[in-house]
């Protein structure tokens, strides 16, 4: 897998597009719709993950402290359908968060994440803070890994 990470002015817009239609595919698309861009990109982080061909297989974006939380947060966590079950989630999310400690040292990282999938981060540390609530109609949890 190829790692490529940028600031949003820096994506171009072949990476900005495939970024787009990935999140589509999977989160408009397979989850339910809802609007995502949602103001936060130009904001972030943008990290994409391409196969050999050259064709994405995974993103997820990581939000500077003091846009959504008061830490850095990783989010938009997603790999592709035929990807699935492969272990390139866990590739991706190991790169995420290096990336996030490189970026802002001794902070800690705030997600929102799926409530089905509060194991999964928590083999990274994260840890549940407060109950579960509805976002885009679906269980998230709020999750912080101290620094």
């Amino acid at each position: 897998m190829n790692w490529f990470g940028s600031r949003f002015h820096e994506l171009g817009v072949d990476n900005l597009y495939d970024a787009l239609a990935l999140r589509c595919r999977v989160f408009v698309l397979e989850q339910g719709p809802y609007l995502d861009p949602d103001g936060i990109d130009r904001q972030a982080w943008h990290l994409l993950g391409r196969d050999e061909s050259g064709m994405l297989q995974a993103y997820l974006r990581i939000v500077d402290p003091g846009v959504k939380y008061a830490e850095p947060s990783i989010g938009r966590v997603i790999t592709s359908p035929e990807t699935r079950g492969t272990g390139l989630g866990r590739r991706l999310f190991d790169e995420g968060v290096a990336r996030c400690l490189a970026l802002w040292p001794g902070q800690g990282i705030r997600i929102s994440a799926q409530a089905h999938l509060e194991r999964f981060y928590g083999e990274w540390g994260f840890k549940r803070v407060g109950s579960e609530y509805l976002e885009d109609n679906i269980p998230h949890l709020e999750m912080f890994r101290s620094p």
